[in-house]
């Protein structure tokens, strides 16, 4: 993309405008090459004193780029403060699991991380259903408390 090279004189073009007009013009001119040219355009930086040559490359970047060199993109729909939050939450919990009594960690083990519903466990184990259903209702309280702490 070639550089603008000629400015425009809005004093010649326009000359009722005010001064504050004219900067605001030549402001806006800057302001477009600045987004035109500058911030696309590759250029080598010369250094005669040190003689050097330094590649600065192009400030804009493009979707395809990050994708041709195999990089991947942050998963927006996870942030970072959440996937703390969850990490202290399950690390506390776990605590609290390790503070019940065995066979209560065994009932919110078989209902929760086995994935067992309360009718079933209720047939495997012989205990009424209502039974099974007070005591979790009861854990989950206990284990509430413990996570309030």
């Amino acid at each position: 993309m070639a550089k603008l090279e000629k400015r425009v004189n809005y004093r010649k073009q326009y000359p009722g405008l005010s001064d504050e007009q004219i900067e605001a013009l030549e402001k806006s001119d800057r302001k477009m090459e600045y987004q035109q040219y500058d911030l696309k355009a590759e250029r080598y930086r010369i250094d005669y004193v040190k003689r050097t040559v330094a590649f600065v490359p192009s400030r804009e970047d493009s979707y395809e780029r990050p994708l041709e060199e195999n990089r991947q993109f942050a998963d927006e729909r996870v942030s970072v403060e959440n996937a703390a939050v969850k990490t202290v939450m399950l690390e506390k919990m776990q605590t609290c699991l390790e503070l019940l009594a065995p066979k209560e960690k065994e009932l919110i083990t078989e209902l929760f991380l086995k994935g067992k519903s309360e009718r079933q466990l209720s047939r495997e184990t012989g205990i009424p259903y209502m039974t099974i259903h007070d005591r979790k209702i009861k854990i989950l309280g206990k284990l509430k408390k413990l996570m309030d702490k």
